[in-house]
């Protein structure tokens, strides 16, 4: 066996140790029960990333199937969230089956699919890691048990800081000159998703932006000033869903000034990323600070700009995986600690780019000049449109293999399940 074919069933290997780690230890019942219409009941998970690897593995080896029949179940645009729990779902002993034989067929055709087509074993392995963090929503919001909690319990967890340094560098901006930047993944990046591409070039006014998201210790002040009282800090659509929803505190914030986290009741750390705050409740924040949110754009130039030489230079994260020592991820943390923690700044000196939490944007999904769907068009298109705010960054949930400086995620403006906190922007 080559190198490739070895490094790509390594990678598979280690992907699906973490997704049944996951979910170790959960009886059938809390497996296939429905918690929310935001996400799937996790056996869904399951059965799903088994079909999407027999799906692209036939595929690319040009073999049947396994399993045809289950397709359209758990095609994730032919059954929305919303309808999973209404559907005859394979049950956890047989999701966990059809799992083990696909994989064993995938390790039995390696050689032949690294050869022919090693994008499409990349694009199983992103897209498990990626499910990987949607599981974890739902443990969170299920308030299910930390899967790493035995090994993995950062002093921050339980109200401290890890010892990091205090930093309020939440309302520090930077300076920005903007200019013509080149935005999105060439094809020296290997495999990326198609919304990442094609690499252009964007031209952007001078700008500023913070040194760090903006902390618990930051919401904690906009709450006390009234501000999911105050209609003028809102837009219209965003005060409309704050009434209509009784929106009071970012999700998970508990009354009496605690909040949950992965089935676990802890302090509020002033010092660590706001997190599970929506797109409206990120706008309004910035309203009330005199900012705005930044621009897609203006987050990756900022992400991977050199001050001293005024060019553009992938970070440590731009090619290759995260270093766990550079970035809050690979979810072992169990949420977003100080920025101060971490080794990984930018060269203008911005933290926790990459990691901590998701940061909303001021723009729109939509594909960049000469898209083109790849390797299926059901992955990015259907989204495109004025619905879908883009998030930048990755999350303390995200598997370093997918965070990059390019990647872009997506949701709807009112969503709070995902591990998304703001970093504030504004006009040089």
């Amino acid at each position: 066996m080559s190198d490739l074919p070895q490094l790509l069933t390594e990678a598979l290997t280690e992907t699906r140790e973490r997704t049944l780690r996951l979910v170790a230890g959960l009886d059938a019942a809390t497996l296939e029960t429905v918690y929310s219409t935001l996400l799937s009941p996790l056996v869904w998970d399951l059965a799903h990333i088994a079909c999407f690897e027999d799906l692209w593995i036939s595929r690319a080896a040009g073999v049947p199937a396994l399993a045809p029949e289950l397709f359209t179940i758990y095609d994730a645009i032919e059954t929305p969230r919303s309808r999973r729990g209404e559907l005859e779902l394979l049950g956890t002993e047989e999701s966990f089956a059809h799992m083990a034989a696909v994989r064993a067929r995938t390790e039995a055709l390696i050689g032949q699919v690294a050869r022919d087509r090693s994008d499409l074993i990349e694009l199983v392995i992103c897209h498990e890691q990626q499910h990987n963090e949607t599981m974890l929503q739902l443990l969170a919001l299920a308030r299910l048990p930390n899967p790493f909690h035995q090994t993995h319990a950062p002093d921050s967890l339980a109200g401290g800081s890890g010892g990091a340094a205090p930093t309020r560098g939440a309302l520090e901006l930077v300076d920005f000159a903007g200019g013509e930047v080149t935005i999105g993944a060439g094809p020296e990046r290997g495999f990326v998703y198609d919304n990442e591409r094609p690499a252009h070039v964007r031209a952007l006014a001078p700008f500023r932006l913070a040194l760090t998201p903006a902390t618990n210790a930051d919401w904690l002040e906009f709450m006390d000033a009234g501000g999911y009282r105050r209609d003028e800090l809102w837009s219209p659509e965003g005060w409309r869903w704050c009434q209509e929803e009784q929106i009071e505190r970012p999700l998970h914030w508990t009354e009496d000034g605690r909040l949950w986290r992965l089935g676990e009741l802890v302090d509020i750390d002033p010092e660590v990323p706001v997190m599970h705050i929506s797109w409206f409740e990120a706008d309004a924040f910035a309203t009330f600070h005199g900012l705005r949110l930044p621009s897609e754009y203006e987050w990756e130039l900022a992400a991977t700009l050199d001050p001293a030489s005024g060019l553009q230079r992938p970070m440590p994260w731009g090619s290759e995986p995260v270093s766990r020592a550079w970035a809050n991820l690979d979810q072992v943390s169990g949420g977003p600690l100080a920025p101060a923690s971490f080794d990984g700044a930018t060269r203008g000196g911005l933290r926790s780019m990459i990691g901590d939490v998701w940061e909303w944007t001021s723009s729109w999904f939509e594909g960049y000049p000469g898209f083109a769907a790849y390797p299926y068009h059901e992955y990015s298109a259907p989204f495109f449109g004025e619905r879908y705010r883009v998030l930048r960054g990755g999350s303390w949930a995200t598997r370093p293999r997918v965070a990059s400086t390019t990647f872009r995620n997506w949701d709807l403006p009112q969503r709070r399940q995902i591990f998304a906190g703001v970093r504030l922007a504004g006009d040089a």
